[in-house]
């Protein structure tokens, strides 16, 4: 049986919604402002509220590295390298989407495409993605670009290339 759980909190970038399946994360989206918000009811687990949890902690200075159990097995080959690469950087560090591409053996566009098909945003960090020049291109959170800002903000005071 597929036990898919969910849970919804406000944070400082606005309304988080997570998805739980079998004991494991498999998606963390924005909910939109324009639209109602996500009602979850009692639909919760200890994975969900520790994630939760997580996610307050970071925004709060006062967690670096999330430890939550991911799944995310319905991307490519690819994108789960990609997405693999992408939970290496650490907070405050920024690689390149030609890096990354380096890495995995890719090129730069493809790893674009694949993080912005990112199922797990923040806690598999593609904010810490950037051009080849520095410059923030794109992000799949509500808000796009601006989101990604007020996140690198958020941990601007160790931003560095990793």
């Amino acid at each position: 049986m597929n036990a898919r759980l969910q849970h919804s909190f406000d944070s400082p970038i606005g309304r988080i919604h997570l998805t739980e399946e079998n004991g494991a994360i498999t998606r963390l989206t924005w909910v939109s402002r324009e639209t109602s918000p996500v009602r979850c009811g009692s639909e919760t687990s200890p994975v969900l509220l520790e994630a939760e949890r997580q996610v307050r902690a970071y925004f709060g200075k006062n967690l670096n590295r999330f430890d939550l159990p991911l799944a995310y097995d319905r991307g490519s080959a690819f994108e789960r390298s990609v997405w693999d690469t992408m939970k290496e950087i650490p907070f405050g560090k920024l690689l390149t989407y030609g890096d990354i591409a380096e890495r995995v053996g890719g090129v730069a566009r493809a790893v674009g495409g694949a993080c912005g098909a990112n199922p797990i945003p923040l806690i598999i960090p593609c904010h810490r993605v950037v051009g080849s020049d520095g410059r923030l291109t794109g992000f799949s959170g509500d808000g796009g670009i601006a989101t990604k800002q007020r996140l690198l903000d958020h941990e601007s005071d160790q931003l560095s290339l990793f």
